[in-house]
């Protein structure tokens, strides 16, 4: 093993390290790594910059901004409310109706933005209801994390499998879809048969949520009627995007674009409501990795892999989906994809191309899967582990791991069984 070699595993392990201790910024550290790689003439510059995955890159930011626009106009608060009064203000019925809403918006906006819309607009339901926010947390994560594996946007890790494989839109829908709805459905039987005892409220609370007013929440009508256009169009384009040979990327930028002509919003300001903390974390994350791709770490890593599997297919791809499911518990689940994506692509040198496809699906459901099992397996995961801090809500780690690792290891061996029946 050569001294860069050691070098690049030593930064990465180190900032790994530092992330799971949660003491400083995540993105402030790959940041540090990645230029240390660079300082250090790890990886050179011009190697480093390709290795960026700018369609992972735009595709975050054309998103970000679209849902940025359709907030402002009030679309989801009214969603939610809306179905809550539907429901007649009955707290299991709300509970499910909002794991369904979390799981669709998280497969066609992305988990992260799926949290952060979602999670006020339970604490105000729950506030009426006079109960505990904690099971409609608990709930929403994790059907972010599922919802979200169901589609190539929904959710970090499957934008950048789906990007370094060349896998569509329609690719994500037809071989994960089935699995994450079947899961959907055995997961909220499993979330009322544990919860419905604990959502109990008075008829007096119930007559206050039927009195809000959902109407009200919408803000700018017309600005709402635009919205839904272009990010039903965006979606469209999602869809068709490999029979049409576009980047995704190109059809997100193209629906953001259009939006903000359309509906004259500011763009200095608009701009400044991309999660850009996200975005440099991504772009320091892909140097990092590319570092241990250049020096030959991946290589070696992926090379060891298939001497231990004997080149099975089927026993790397069980391997990956249960090694990718526990380990995403522990760690980020993005930076853990990032290092297993070259490695996949390597071993598809060896034994081709159309062979490791079940890898691919393996890999992705177990790291979206497997980022439900602690609340930093997953970005979604810790946004709303930082929200319940900041209202002052007590959704402790072990208090979710209580929920989180047992509906973890059940997908997961969904997930098993999906793909034995399915592709061997």
């Amino acid at each position: 093993m050569t001294n860069h070699m050691l070098i690049a595993i030593t930064i990465f392990l180190l900032v790994y390290v530092a992330i799971l201790s949660e003491k400083i910024n995540k993105t402030v550290l790959v940041l540090l790594g990645s230029a240390l790689m660079l300082t250090l003439s790890i990886i050179p510059f011009e190697k480093a910059i390709r290795h960026i995955d700018m369609n992972v890159i735009l595709l975050l930011i054309g998103m970000m901004l679209i849902v940025k626009i359709a907030e402002k106009s009030g679309v989801f608060e009214w969603i939610t409310v809306f179905s809550a009064k539907k429901a007649k203000a009955n707290p299991i019925v709300i509970m499910v109706i909002l794991f369904f809403i979390t799981a669709i918006f998280s497969a066609f906006l992305d988990n992260v933005t799926t949290i952060l819309l979602i999670s006020p607009i339970s604490l105000l339901l729950t506030a009426q209801l006079g109960i505990s926010p904690i099971p409609y947390l608990i709930v929403e994560i994790i059907a972010s994390n599922v919802g979200g594996t169901a589609t190539l946007i929904g959710d970090p890790p499957n934008i950048m499998i789906g990007s370094a494989a060349s896998l569509t839109f329609l690719d994500f829908l037809q071989n994960l879809a089935p699995i994450i709805i079947i899961q959907l459905f055995v997961l909220v039987f499993f979330f009322v048969l544990i919860f419905r005892k604990k959502l109990i409220v008075e008829e007096s609370a119930k007559k206050r949520l039927m009195a809000m007013s959902e109407k009200k929440l919408i803000r700018d009508k017309p600005l709402l009627i635009k919205s839904l256009i272009v990010l039903g169009l965006v979606i469209c384009g999602f869809m068709f995007h490999g029979l049409l040979h576009v980047e995704a990327s190109a059809v997100a930028l193209l629906g953001a674009s259009v939006l903000i002509l359309w509906t004259k919003t500011d763009a200095d300001e608009l701009i400044t409501h991309v999660e850009w903390t996200t975005i440099l974390f991504f772009i320091g994350l892909f140097i990092m990795v590319g570092a241990l791709d250049y020096t030959g770490v991946i290589k070696k890593i992926a090379q060891y892999i298939l001497v231990k599997t004997g080149g099975d297919i089927k026993y790397t791809s069980i391997t990956l989906l249960f090694f990718t499911g526990i380990t995403s518990g522990i760690l980020d689940n993005i930076p853990l994809v990032a290092t297993f994506i070259p490695t996949v692509k390597y071993i598809g040198t060896q034994v081709g191309a159309d062979a490791i496809t079940p890898m691919w699906w393996s890999l992705a459901l177990g790291s979206c899967l497997g980022g439900n099992g602690t609340l930093v397996g997953a970005s979604a995961n810790v946004i709303m582990m930082n929200f319940a801090k900041r209202n002052k809500i007590n959704l402790s780690f072990g208090r979710y791991m209580i929920y989180g690792i047992p509906f973890t290891l059940l997908t997961l061996i969904m997930a098993y069984f999906y793909i034995i029946l399915r592709y061997f």
